[in-house]
């Protein structure tokens, strides 16, 4: 059984700082990717940023330059760092982990976290 635990989220005035976390547990898994996507009241799923185990990453648009995805190979945890946040940045955060449990490819998700950018 794999699960994602994600924490960190919260209320900040616009302009504001927010450091999302995602730990993946279980046994006997190994992780090929992990990122973070988010979703609007009444707009699409959208992948916000994705790190892979090798380190490369990649960002929506409209987060480049003020966010950071990093993550912790020995933790098995993702960080998203979310810098000079907009309120079009609001949103329910759900961390994504590409992982292989034995031959098994799958995706896994969390259970979300909600970022509200307002004054």
């Amino acid at each position: 059984q794999v699960q994602l635990v994600e924490s960190g989220g919260g209320l900040v005035q616009p302009g504001g700082s927010l450091r999302l976390s995602c730990a993946a547990s279980g046994r006997s898994f190994s992780i090929n990717a992990m990122g973070w996507y988010r979703q609007a009241p009444g707009k699409q799923l959208e992948l916000v940023a994705r790190i892979t185990s090798s380190g490369s990453t990649n960002y929506a648009d409209s987060v480049k330059g003020r966010f950071t995805i990093s993550s912790d190979n020995a933790k098995n945890t993702v960080y998203l760092e979310m810098n000079s946040l907009k309120p079009e940045d609001t949103a329910v955060y759900l961390c994504n982990a590409d992982m292989s449990v034995g031959l098994i490819r799958r995706n896994y998700w969390g259970q979300g976290t909600q970022v509200t950018v307002s004054s």
